[in-house]
């Protein structure tokens, strides 16, 4: 696509309407011209077109051969056909191989002038829409997803099997553990990525009016209801419907939902007449929702409709050696937002910030890293930063990762004999806050022994003396 002034490629047989289209448009475009299929070949393999503006019919091959070879290009021009034969199968023909109009001759220049501007405009529009999808399936694809751990691996090597079917999904988890990221990738890695994603928070609605988000409802059909409002199955025909905290949802609305997945069509709130739909469920809850059943809140057999495939996300104490990736994910997306340099978070502080339980998951994470950013100090975060809530829990086992000389990133599962020895006695000095005497009595050392190791970690000397 031409950079300042739009680039338009004239093909027709007769010299003379060629050459005086392109003297009418020469004084907005760069106009170049070509007399047969051949030489417009020739043209198009060589450089980039904005729109074809081409004859139907031609010695040697049809202007309808040029619309198919345009189009099959990587930077796609926009197609406009122009004819002396004009008629509605012809029309017809060029707009089924992907002309976005169709214009008769003698050709009128000011009509021509406005078809050229909407032709651009629809090129635009698809180049952004193709950018937008690109960005779409880099942010919500599979392998976006941060993470090494064994536990999310196998939520990702499932997600792989089950995306590219038609089968319902269930995702358990607890809040804040990422199920509509989930969710979304789900969506982009399935055939049905370029329709739409249509996410329903089922717990922040009520029940009337979650009924009718849902499912749609007709004009009247209740006191406020002056106009049929089209639901969000509706607008998700073709692609994938989340129905996050699904657990929430109200009797009456379970038995619709169940209706919808035994005969994939749905009714509009005060309507009668069945809407046939091809949509994708994907669920999600926080809850236990056998628990549910066995409670008599949540029906059996909805629950087995929706449990086709059950995805279980694990919260963030149980894949510790994920924290370092995602803090060098979020820091290096809030630092780009705020226009200041990535913030190196210390080797002690990535080991503290894994032994904490994050109640909140990621989503806690994030905000923790957004708040870093923004309340920075300097160019490091070190464990002496952190507020007092992350301090004072242990890991089980060797899940601790040693991140090396200030930076945030994965590395071993295992202590060395030294890190494990400093870590021990940074949490004791942090414990004794500072205390030498205190912090030897927790290590069960000598002064002295303490003392000796200070010295061979001087970062660790922030004690008084």
């Amino acid at each position: 696509m031409g950079a300042m002034v739009p680039s338009v490629l004239i093909v027709d047989d007769e010299k003379h309407t060629r050459e005086g289209l392109q003297q009418a448009l020469a004084e907005n475009y760069d106009v170049t011209v070509a007399a047969n299929a051949d030489e417009a070949f020739n043209l198009l393999d060589a450089q980039p077109f904005d729109v074809v503006l081409t004859d139907l019919r031609m010695p040697g091959k049809s202007g309808l051969k040029i619309i198919d070879k345009a189009l099959a290009l990587a930077q796609r021009p926009a197609v406009l056909m122009m004819t002396a034969y004009g008629n509605i199968d012809t029309a017809v023909e060029a707009m089924k191989r992907g002309a976005v109009d169709f214009l008769t001759k003698p050709v009128n220049i000011e009509r021509l002038e406005v078809l050229i501007q909407r032709a651009l405009k629809t090129k635009t529009l698809e180049v952004e829409v193709k950018q937008l999808h690109e960005r779409l399936d880099e942010k919500f694809s599979l392998d976006g997803i941060i993470g090494t751990s064994l536990q999310l691996k196998a939520v990702i090597d499932k997600m792989k099997l089950v995306a590219p079917s038609r089968a319902t999904i269930l995702i358990e988890g607890e809040s804040g553990t990422g199920k509509e990221l989930i969710a979304q990738a789900i969506h982009q890695a399935s055939p049905r990525a370029r329709a739409p994603f249509v996410a329903v928070h089922c717990a922040a609605l009520s029940e009337n009016l979650l009924e009718s988000e849902l499912f749609g409802h007709e004009r009247g059909s209740f006191t406020g209801a002056t106009e049929r409002r089209i639901g969000r199955f509706e607008s998700a025909d073709g692609g994938t419907i989340f129905l996050d905290e699904i657990g929430e949802i109200s009797a009456s609305t379970q038995v619709k939902l169940l209706r919808f997945l035994e005969t994939k069509a749905v009714e509009r709130v005060g309507g009668s007449k069945p809407i046939e739909l091809d949509v994708r469920l994907v669920a999600a809850t926080n809850r236990n929702l056998e628990q549910l059943v066995r409670e008599g809140k949540f029906r059996d057999d909805l629950f087995f409709r929706l449990n086709v495939v059950r995805l279980a996300m694990p919260p963030l104490r149980d894949r510790p050696e994920d924290i370092p990736l995602l803090l060098a994910h979020f820091i290096q997306i809030f630092s780009a937002e705020n226009g200041v340099p990535p913030l190196t978070v210390e080797t002690g502080a990535v080991q503290t910030l894994q032994a904490y339980p994050w109640p909140g998951n990621i989503r806690e994470l994030r905000n923790f890293c957004e708040n870093a950013v923004v309340l920075r100090r300097g160019g490091s975060f070190t464990e002496y930063d952190l507020e007092p809530k992350f301090r004072g829990h242990h890991l089980g086992g060797n899940q601790v990762s040693d991140l090396g000389h200030k930076t945030v990133s994965p590395a071993a599962n295992q202590f060395s004999v030294e890190e494990n020895e400093k870590r021990l006695l940074r949490e004791a000095l942090i414990k004794a806050r500072g205390n030498r005497t205190k912090a030897a009595e927790l290590m069960g050392v000598s002064r002295r022994t303490l003392h000796r190791k200070i010295a061979q970690w001087p970062e660790l000397d922030v004690t008084d003396k």
